[in-house]
């Protein structure tokens, strides 16, 4: 998955998934927390191997990350394209009204606007670029 997309939350919580995303993703899809305060979107192909990899740990390390699965949501596309952010998922990305749907390989990651934009920021200095590709031999 690839790309940058500029969408608005509505006031039920829907957001518009873009087609070239929801033809990689699926019908049914699954939104959790990242690790930055953002959203990460997966398919359902994905989130079943993210499955067996957290049920394959031991306990004492599945405790350490049970709050992605914990947080989860199962969402379903509707007529339009849209999926019904949780409040509480909405609440964890600070997600109000302008959102980024970004593709991100073998996700999607949803952004509020203004933290996605200090972050892509940050992100896109050819300094901290290239550095970022050397450390990770890319």
């Amino acid at each position: 998955m690839t790309g940058e997309y500029q969408h608005t939350i509505d006031t039920k919580g829907r957001l518009f998934i873009p087609a070239n995303l929801r033809e990689e993703l699926g019908e049914t899809i699954y939104v959790t927390i990242s690790i930055e305060r953002a959203l990460a979107v997966y398919s359902e192909t994905a989130w079943k191997e993210k499955e067996e990899k957290f049920n394959a740990l031991p306990s004492a390390q599945a405790r350490r990350i049970r709050q992605l699965f914990v947080n989860a949501a199962k969402c379903t596309l509707d007529a339009q394209g849209r999926i019904l952010l949780p409040q509480k998922l909405r609440a964890y990305a600070n997600l109000k009204k302008d959102a980024v749907v970004l593709g991100v390989s073998n996700h999607a990651e949803i952004w509020d606007k203004t933290e996605w934009l200090k972050v892509s920021e940050l992100e896109l200095d050819p300094a901290s670029l290239e550095a970022a590709v050397d450390e990770l031999n890319f």
